[in-house]
């Protein structure tokens, strides 16, 4: 694995397991049961909130699989790894205020929420990413090779185009989204037709179905790659994962096209500024447990293999 690719897969798989967190604790099925998450914009502060308090375990993560990797740059690893994903979070959200203030829209958000926001990660997310990741270097990163690895790689033969990495991981999206189909047209219509949403408990039952079949596909993929002989697993079984956000977006097109009657500018950037940051959040998301479940089982698979 080269030096960019090392940092580039620790960076992603880090603040991914920080949005698992922050999305399980949202959907914990007795939230419904609250109050304060019924008041309008309590259920993004509390993910905002979640997110900021679990950036120490992407630091961890981060730190540790770096480590791992024995990858050299770790304080460029530690630094993407802060604020890779609420940069473009932030980048996106910046842009559209922007577009809100102009417009004269009640969308707008106070200039002292976004001071309190950059507080926020200054002074809690960005320390304890700092210290997530000196303490995952030092404590997690030992080596845990299954078996002995050649220091020369092997060529990789010429395969059929859908045994690519890149047709791989286009088809792994299917089924994760295809779990989730029903559920999104509830929640698009909750987020952009104003409709009340209570049914959290459900929520949950399908968040942990798209995990679970996240997870077997990318194990599947992962199999007919590596039979393929071609040993790039990481990127490919990050992508298998990460793809189902691809299908969501082309849904969210659709769903746009032809269950909303948005017109102009406005609408149209909020709409897709919005559904794009969701999508990110779920790709990488998606794409961590997807890294996870496939690391295990090539763990699994190679730890059995005798090496004469």
């Amino acid at each position: 694995v080269s030096t960019r690719d090392r940092k580039s897969q620790a960076t992603v798989l880090a603040p991914s397991t920080r949005i698992s967190n922050s999305s399980a604790l949202q959907q914990h099925p007795q939230a419904a049961d609250l109050p304060a998450l019924q008041e309008r914009g309590t259920i993004l502060t509390v993910f905002i909130v979640c997110y900021a308090l679990t950036s120490f375990v992407g630091g961890y993560v981060s730190g540790g699989l770096y480590a791992r990797m024995e990858g050299k740059s770790w304080i460029q690893s530690m630094l993407l790894t802060a604020m890779l994903f609420p940069g473009v979070v932030f980048g996106i959200a910046f842009v559209l205020n922007t577009i809100a203030i102009a417009y004269g829209s009640l969308a707008a958000v106070p200039f002292g929420y976004i001071v309190i926001v950059l507080l926020l990660w200054a002074f809690l997310s960005f320390p304890l990413s700092i210290i997530g990741t000196i303490i995952g270097r030092n404590w997690s990163s030992t080596p845990n090779h299954p078996c002995r690895v050649k220091r020369i790689p092997s060529p990789i033969p010429t395969r059929h185009w859908y045994l690519s990495p890149l047709a791989i991981a286009l088809a792994g999206g299917l089924l994760p989204f295809g779990s989730i189909f029903i559920e999104m047209y509830f929640i698009f219509t909750s987020f952009w037709n104003y409709k009340v949403y209570y049914v959290y408990g459900f929520m949950l039952l399908v968040f942990l179905i798209l995990l679970i079949v996240t997870v077997c596909v990318t194990i599947v993929g992962t199999y007919f790659l590596l039979n393929a002989e071609n040993y790039h697993w990481q990127w490919t079984s990050f992508g298998m994962a990460g793809s189902t956000a691809v299908y969501v977006f082309l849904y969210s097109v659709n769903y746009f096209l032809f269950k909303t009657h948005m017109t102009g500018f406005f609408q149209t950037c909020f709409y897709f500024g919005y559904t794009a940051m969701f999508c990110v959040g779920l790709g990488l998301m998606c794409g961590a447990v997807g890294y996870w479940g496939a690391s295990a089982f090539v763990h699994r698979i190679y730890r059995n293999v005798k090496c004469d």
